[in-house]
């Protein structure tokens, strides 16, 4: 049985020991590195819970293991804090682990029941004697 007492509005930045279930919403296109001689990837994901949505930032193995729509258990992991955003990581101890794997596709986060229908365009065309080029406003 997964017992999980962590939920996102509870991650504090420079935390270790993180121990949560979350859903990959977003994930960046991978890039590779290079530190101290060595070649690696990272790769920037959106996740959510039932209380929020972070970052979670995906180190090497981990890039090509985690997909969007996945939902994942990441053990002892790490919370950091790059430009006032707070960012999870496996950290150098922790672990991914994908729990159900998703379908692939973006993951809506507003739940069906709270969209609203669509509206009519109020968009007008502007006739083009009155656009205003950049270089007149620049005058």
């Amino acid at each position: 049985m997964l017992v999980v007492t962590m939920e996102i509005k509870d991650v504090q930045a420079n935390t270790g020991n993180l121990d949560l279930v979350l859903i990959v919403t977003e994930k960046d296109e991978p890039r590779t590195f290079e530190k101290f001689g060595k070649t690696g990837r990272v790769c920037n994901t959106k996740v959510k819970d039932d209380t929020g949505e972070m970052k979670l930032t995906l180190w090497n193995e981990d890039v090509d293991k985690v997909k969007v729509g996945d939902k994942i258990h990441l053990k002892n992991g790490w919370c950091s804090e790059f430009r006032d955003e707070k960012q999870l990581s496996s950290g150098k101890f922790g672990e991914i682990e994908v729990i159900e794997p998703g379908s692939g596709d973006a993951v809506n986060l507003t739940p069906a029941s709270e969209l609203a229908e669509p509206k009519e365009s109020t968009t007008q065309s502007v006739p083009e004697s009155e656009i205003i080029e950049e270089e007149e406003l620049i005058e």
